[in-house]
């Protein structure tokens, strides 16, 4: 995907966040993130966006802390999120090509980095927001989808910090059905080792089709088919959040 279309999904997500938290109201509780309410959710989300677009809008070559959340509720704290979020998609959208500015993942340039972690995780809160509200969550694409799979196991899952860890060698195949996308992931008491594709024998097999794996993998569903070995989907539940 094109950072152009990493905005777009940017800008989507979040007025949708924004919809499902503000019908929900602050106080309502999050299912897929047990000890939050969305209030917890909008000043989170708002104070990443407003961290991301300082990266870009300032050029900061370092990492710095999250700001504070906004010590706002009800109605006042929706709009405070909206206000993030629009500060967000237009520094994006107004950045040159080139910035250059801390990123902490691999990517072919840090605006493509932003646009790209920004709108996947303003998609997985939205699915969290909704989650609040009720009712079905909005679909995604399976190329958006199967994107942020591999953002999660090329990138996240592949940091020195990751607890994705095995005593012995293992190896855990990832498999969208509608996308014919394929990664193997090779586990051992070292941090995972994915390569795009099958590649030899697996112990285990999270399948499905890409939205369905893509929340599943984030730990916001279940995994539409598990194959083989059970423990290594218990220990993707249990040891991949991020």
């Amino acid at each position: 995907m094109e950072t152009a279309e990493f905005l777009q999904a940017l800008e989507n997500e979040g007025r949708l966040l924004a919809a499902a938290a503000e019908k929900a109201g602050t106080d309502a509780k999050v299912p897929t993130c047990p000890e939050w309410q969305v209030r917890d959710l909008l000043r989170h989300t708002g104070a990443v966006h407003r961290w991301a677009a300082a990266y870009v809008a300032e050029g900061l070559t370092e990492r710095r802390p999250l700001p504070e959340p906004a010590a706002l509720d009800g109605a006042e704290l929706v709009d405070w999120y909206r206000d993030s979020h629009r500060l967000l998609v237009g520094t994006l959208a107004g950045a040159a090509p080139d910035v250059a500015c801390w990123a902490f993942l691999p990517a072919p340039s840090p605006l493509a980095f932003w646009a790209r972690r920004q709108a996947h995780e303003t998609a997985v809160h939205r699915v969290d927001a909704e989650a609040a509200r009720g009712g079905a969550p909005t679909a995604v694409t399976p190329e958006f989808a199967t994107d942020g799979i591999d953002e999660l196991l090329l990138g996240f899952q592949a940091r020195p910090k990751s607890r994705l860890h095995t005593p012995e060698p293992r190896v855990l195949r990832v498999r969208t059905d509608d996308t014919d996308a394929v990664w193997t992931v090779r586990l051992s008491p070292e941090p995972p080792v994915t390569t795009p594709g099958a590649s030899g024998e697996a112990d285990c097999e999270l399948s499905g089709p890409a939205e369905q794996l893509y929340l599943a993998l984030w730990n916001r569903a279940s995994v539409p088919t598990v194959s083989g070995d059970q423990a290594l989907a218990t220990l993707w539940r249990e040891a991949s959040a991020v």
